[in-house]
């Protein structure tokens, strides 16, 4: 089945859903596990990809880090106050093998997992995290080459940024925690250099072994590889590593989508390198602060850039939508983001509207109540993004002119328009606290001498304009705070005389 323009990705918290299906079986559950019957829901929605984070092989030797940090233990009891050791797994992104866990079922069950996910119509996507390693990587105590190195005079001045590890050779080696140029390092990894030709190359080749394992990756702190990055970071330079190693990954599975994790305005930077999406992390921040002119200014970007944009209002590490966004503002927000161009992106517990966000160096989430208004507003919302009219249409940006002289709560306005063939779509949101008056500019195009029926696909209501009046004046829109229209528009024209 062919992808369409604008596809779904559903995120899932593989490890906390198969704690919570082990107590539905009374067993340790694994990818087997995941019912057909689930499946079949996340394609019923309308969801093209489901990312199972944090799949991959991890260690104790990075678990022991999570269960010791008195930081890392206040967050797990806040999400968890029932907390036990048990539920602490460490971080799925301290890797020590690019091999599905053991207690998951391990490579088979994967592979069984994207075999009946096909059968749905659902790609699997996975874990790609090119930066570092567990600290208990074999390659630590092999290839120790293959990471930062650093000398005992560093681990003295910087403890949270190097650590010391055995090797095989006898000795131990002081090797770099990974980390970004403005935090410290994440104490549970160790840093992967790309200075090295044996270490681009060695993660050239895990990324091609995982191309054969499933249908896309979403690659965790990607810019951190690109060489004026590494260099800023490490004070040497880098080997180039993305476009030639997608290449390789492409060789081996033609289709394979690759979707950055990426911020500091890095977002063309990394499509140029040869990935598919990349995280919208600006559009977010723009929602949360609730202005709506930096959010039209963010729309007026090429579709050549938007449509390559994953847009999302939370993910494993954002907080919750329900808790960041008021209830209206959430669904202001909800609009814009997943009716705009791009991939639209859903975390798991999102359309329910839970409220606390799970780490994901924990293994179990907290049981939390379903926020029923929410879950209807999002059973809506995906019901429209299963129409053809916003997975494959044409998306434009509309203007707004004041609804009279000295009014200017246009200002917090954002409207659109989608189109597919003669079916039209216009999208009006309010992001403001004010209720705010405004003409949306040719809202239909050159639609003229007809009646327009406009018929709110959330809401049900009704409403009946002139075409011709639509096309000279616009659209008159008066929102509430927080408040939307998302109009089909179907046109009657007058019949001819006889």
């Amino acid at each position: 089945m062919p992808s369409p323009t604008y596809p779904s990705l559903y995120q899932l918290n593989t490890r906390v859903y198969l704690t919570a299906r082990s107590r539905e079986l009374g067993r340790a559950a694994t990818l087997d596990d995941v019912p057909d019957a689930e499946l079949e829901r996340l394609a019923t929605l309308g969801f093209d990809w489901v990312w199972l984070l944090s799949v991959w092989r991890t260690g104790e030797a990075s678990r022991a880090v999570s269960l010791a940090d008195p930081d890392l233990r206040r967050e797990f009891a806040a999400t968890l106050p029932d907390l036990r050791d048990e539920d602490i797994g460490g971080s799925g992104f301290a890797i020590t093998g690019y091999e599905a866990a053991p207690a998951l079922g391990g490579d088979a069950a994967l592979a069984r997992l994207r075999a009946r996910m096909a059968g749905h119509g659902l790609r699997l996507m996975l874990d790609f995290v090119p930066n570092h390693m567990a600290l208990d990587h074999p390659w630590v105590a092999d290839h120790p080459e293959r990471f930062v190195a650093g000398t005992e005079a560093d681990l003295l001045r910087e403890p949270r940024n190097w650590t010391s590890l055995p090797t095989s050779g006898g000795r131990n080696a002081v090797l770099a925690h990974g980390r970004d140029p403005y935090f410290p390092g994440w104490t549970d990894t160790v840093q992967l250099d790309y200075g090295s030709p044996d270490t681009v190359e060695a993660m050239t080749a895990e990324l091609a072994s995982i191309a054969a394992r499933c249908d896309g990756v979403r690659c965790d702190m990607a810019m951190l590889l690109l060489p004026d990055v590494f260099e800023r970071t490490w004070g040497h330079a880098a080997e180039p590593f993305w476009p030639a190693a997608i290449a390789r990954a492409r060789a081996v599975n033609p289709g394979f989508l690759l979707m950055a994790e990426v911020y500091w305005d890095l977002e063309w930077t990394m499509l140029g390198q040869g990935f598919d999406d990349a995280y919208d992390k600006r559009l977010y921040d723009r929602l949360v602060a609730g202005a709506a002119r930096p959010v039209r200014e963010h729309l007026l970007a090429g579709l050549d850039y938007q449509a390559h944009l994953a847009r999302f209002l939370e993910n494993h590490d954002e907080p919750r939508a329900a808790a960041t966004f008021p209830a209206d503002h959430h669904r202001a927000a909800a609009l814009v983001t997943f009716l705009t161009p791009g991939l639209r992106f859903f975390h798991q517990g999102q359309v329910e509207g839970f409220r606390k966000r799970i780490s994901p160096h924990l293994v179990r989430g907290p049981d939390e109540p379903v926020d029923a208004g929410l879950e209807r507003f999002y059973g809506a919302l995906l019901a429209l993004l299963r129409d053809p009219l916003v997975r494959d249409g044409d998306w434009r940006l509309l203007d707004l002119a004041p609804a009279w002289e000295g009014n200017a709560t246009a200002d917090g306005l954002v409207a659109f328009a989608w189109r597919l063939g003669d079916r039209r779509l216009v999208v009006a949101v309010n992001l403001s606290p004010v209720q705010a008056q405004a003409y949306v500019c040719r809202p239909l195009d050159d639609l003229r001498d007809a009646e327009v029926r406009l018929g709110d696909r959330l809401d049900g209501m009704v409403y009946e304009r002139d075409a011709d009046e639509l096309a000279d004046r616009g659209l008159y829109v008066d929102l509430p705070p927080w408040g939307h229209h998302v109009l089909e528009a179907t046109a009657r024209r007058p019949s001819a005389p006889a």
